[in-house]
């Protein structure tokens, strides 16, 4: 799909958008991906016991941080950022990781594994960039696929709430998510122009609205407190550095390349980002490690590049780059006025969550459209996609089911996106890299092969 605005003189995602467009697209990126944020520090601040005096200004600098991490991707300066529309969020497996190191040790060797962990990142990028030839579209297809469906796994899990919980699975709960996800689809379908390109934000609203009406949804103590929030620097003290208790958050480390990997190459495919993608991936990857470093300095997990996105550049059709940075501006001032944040913190669970997971499954699409592409008369690809699958849904559609197993193994098994990548990348590369008659019939690539432009 190809935005309406762009002009045969701009690559589109770096085409400059009005003042007011770039605002109103990059707010509807705001709204769709403030669940990861308020639902980290929700979790954090419940595992953990800590106060509002404590999860307030948490929440302020967890805003904090992905604004600038997402202005560092969408801007890019001196390596840092691949130049595309991403947005940063705090990533669900590393929130899981640091609560477990935090609940094992104390929550100043949590924050220490974070900016170990973030320094990792920059030893190990002259080592991985070797292997991105190993990511043709059947890999990159599967990844899409399979972060598709853990995402929508994850908030299905937060529209239905606790199973032990007495609102389990409540139908209210369930039908505000419901209704949210059918505003989207039917703005999508009644309205045009740039209504259509905003219909997920107009789906939200709806839904919030929906919400209101029938008492889900309330703004008092909005305006109680302080106006402004300023995220404090090592808000638990100065951070712990022990190497074997960052370990777990080091290994996913790898797995979070990875995922930057697939979605460097699937988004620089979407937006008609020429040159090779793979030459932004390195881009991508230290500004998660930049923006992961600045988090561990404000009590954050690892911040890193959001998929959630992609969806919504898919939907909307608007790839410019610009949506993002303005995306970024506002998350800083989100994070800087409190009442902005405590606004944010009051959207219902199941809008927040429906609304996310419409816009992972359209990531699923995308997988799906890219798999297309490959042969699977061909007996590799069969194979590598089908044991891809296999290996990767299995922990997501049973949970625990590496549970016996020890816990450093259960990092890697237990998380179905790194199983099923990891799978369809060895897999790939027994039957297309080793042996003879390896790369006779390798798939196509995900990208136009023509010269780079660093504009």
């Amino acid at each position: 799909m190809s935005s309406p605005l762009h002009t045969d003189s701009v690559d589109p995602v770096d085409e400059r958008l009005p003042l007011k467009a770039a605002i109103l697209y990059g707010l509807q990126h705001v709204l769709v991906m403030a669940a990861a944020p308020i639902t980290a520090v929700f979790l954090v601040g419940q595992a953990l016991g800590f106060g509002p005096d404590v999860t307030v200004p948490l929440m302020s600098a967890t805003f904090l941080a992905c604004g600038l991490g997402t202005l560092l991707q969408s801007i890019g300066v001196l390596g840092f950022g691949a130049r595309l529309p991403f947005v940063q969020v705090p990533g669900g497996a590393p929130i899981v990781i640091f609560l477990a190191i935090a609940q094992a040790t104390d929550i100043q060797t949590a924050t220490g594994a974070v900016i170990l962990t973030a320094l990792f990142y920059f030893l190990a990028l002259p080592f991985f960039t070797r292997v991105l030839r190993f990511f043709p579209p059947i890999v990159i297809g599967t990844m899409l696929l399979l972060v598709a469906i853990n995402l929508v796994k994850i908030f299905g899990g937060l529209i239905a709430g606790r199973p032990d919980s007495p609102d389990f699975a409540a139908p209210s709960t369930i039908l505000l998510a419901l209704a949210t996800i059918a505003c989207i689809v039917v703005s999508a379908r009644v309205f045009t122009g740039a209504l259509r390109r905003i219909s997920v934000m107009i789906g939200l609203v709806m839904g919030a609205l929906i919400a209101a009406a029938f008492g889900h949804l309330s703004v008092a103590g909005i305006l109680d407190g302080p106006l402004i929030a300023l995220p404090q620097l090592f808000p638990f003290g100065m951070p712990k550095f022990d190497l074997l208790a960052s370990l777990p958050l080091i290994i996913f480390s790898v797995v979070s390349m990875t995922e930057a990997t697939g979605q460097t190459m699937a988004t620089a495919e979407i937006v008609g980002k020429r040159g090779d993608a793979k030459a932004l991936v390195p881009r991508n990857i230290r500004a998660d490690a930049l923006g992961s470093l600045f988090g561990g300095c404000l009590g954050t997990s690892l911040i890193i590049t959001s998929g959630e996105n992609i969806g919504i550049i898919r939907a909307t059709g608007v790839r410019s780059r610009y949506v993002t940075i303005a995306a970024g501006c506002l998350l800083i001032l989100l994070a800087m006025l409190a009442p902005l944040g405590r606004l944010a913190a009051t959207l219902p669970t199941p809008v927040v969550a429906g609304t996310a997971v419409i816009v992972f499954a359209i990531i699923g699409v995308m997988g799906i459209n890219i798999l297309r592409r490959v042969d699977f008369n061909e007996h590799g690809n069969l194979f590598t996609l089908a044991s891809a699958l296999a290996m990767g849904l299995l922990p997501i559609v049973v949970p625990g089911f590496y549970s016996a197993f020890p816990t450093h193994l259960q990092i890697i098994l237990g998380n179905g996106l790194a199983m099923g990548t990891l799978t369809a990348v060895i897999v790939n590369l027994a039957f297309y890299h080793l042996g003879s008659g390896n790369s006779a019939r390798e798939t196509q690539p995900t990208h136009t092969e023509a010269p780079e432009t660093d504009s």
